[in-house]
């Protein structure tokens, strides 16, 4: 039996159809944390960039849809599931690199999440971006 191939969204263009599957804002940033060793929503949830919640169950079916992960019942009551990468899902791995590659290159201040942990552990204090009111004294 030969399966026909699914008709395009947009056009035939791989770069459209992949977007169609992983071009908004989160569903790599999930592939990441995956490919980074978190398995469960509640990892997931408490990922740097604080994904909501009603996006992150979305994503993960999303993505599960697409065959880029699997997910398999850890817990029975409540049902909880551990999400893992298919291949296709792996194979995402190179795209982020290229991300990461870019980024470092062309935005100032960018690190790899594995960096993050680093120079939080360090002793040196990292400036904030935030403005802080100071108060003066009189």
């Amino acid at each position: 039996m030969t399966s026909t191939p699914k008709p395009h969204l947009r056009s035939a263009c791989a770069v459209a159809n992949s977007l169609d599957i992983v071009g908004d804002k989160w569903s790599l940033l999930v592939v990441r944390d995956l490919l980074y060793g978190k398995r469960t929503y509640g990892e997931l949830a408490r990922s740097p960039e604080g994904i909501p919640t009603n996006i992150l169950a979305e994503r993960l079916k999303r993505l599960e849809g697409a065959g880029i992960i699997v997910s398999t019942p850890y817990q029975q009551r409540p049902v909880r599931y551990a999400y893992t990468l298919t291949p296709k899902g792996r194979a995402l791995g190179d795209v982020l690199l290229a991300f990461v590659r870019w980024g470092k290159q062309h935005i100032p201040g960018t690190v790899v999440l594995g960096e993050v942990a680093a120079s939080a552990a360090s002793a040196t204090p990292v400036a904030s971006s935030r403005r802080t009111r100071v108060k003066r004294s009189r």
